[in-house]
């Protein structure tokens, strides 16, 4: 299994994706069913069956990793041009995680599941672990 993770650009913080993935929501009913949120992105990973219904695709937000997405499975689109595409059919549960410092990157890299942040539990502030990430980010903790 292997992850992915992409910058979430545009978007400020959790809540902000959150309700932009809400209003999107009905754009992609038609083509993959309720209940999903879809990417699009370029390229087709080469490793997609290692992806689908095993991995997340985690979102990096303001120089942080602070959620993840289940990834349901991958899928090839291509326009009226005969590009093709690739759309990421996710979950349309975001996880927070740990926030963890990630240096800004193009297009979208995979993520060993040892590197990846550990979800965030029920009892942790979010709010709290981001400072501890600004922190550890200046090299004070």
């Amino acid at each position: 299994m292997i992850h992915m993770i992409k910058l979430c650009v545009g978007v400020s913080g959790f809540e902000e994706l959150e309700s932009y993935r809400h209003e999107r929501a009905h754009w992609w009913e038609a083509d993959y069913g309720k209940d999903v949120h879809v990417h699009r992105t370029r390229m087709m990973p080469k490793r997609a069956g290692e992806m689908e219904g095993l991995a997340s695709l985690y979102w990096v937000i303001s120089g942080q990793i602070i959620c993840r997405q289940p990834i349901l499975r991958l899928a090839t689109y291509a326009d009226a041009e005969g590009k093709t595409y690739c759309d990421i059919i996710l979950a349309p549960d975001l996880i927070r995680t740990i926030p963890y410092p990630k240096r800004p990157f193009q297009g979208w890299r995979y993520l060993n599941p040892a590197d990846a942040p550990p979800d965030l539990s029920a009892n942790e502030d979010a709010d709290s672990m981001a400072l501890a990430a600004d922190l550890a980010k200046l090299g004070l903790i």
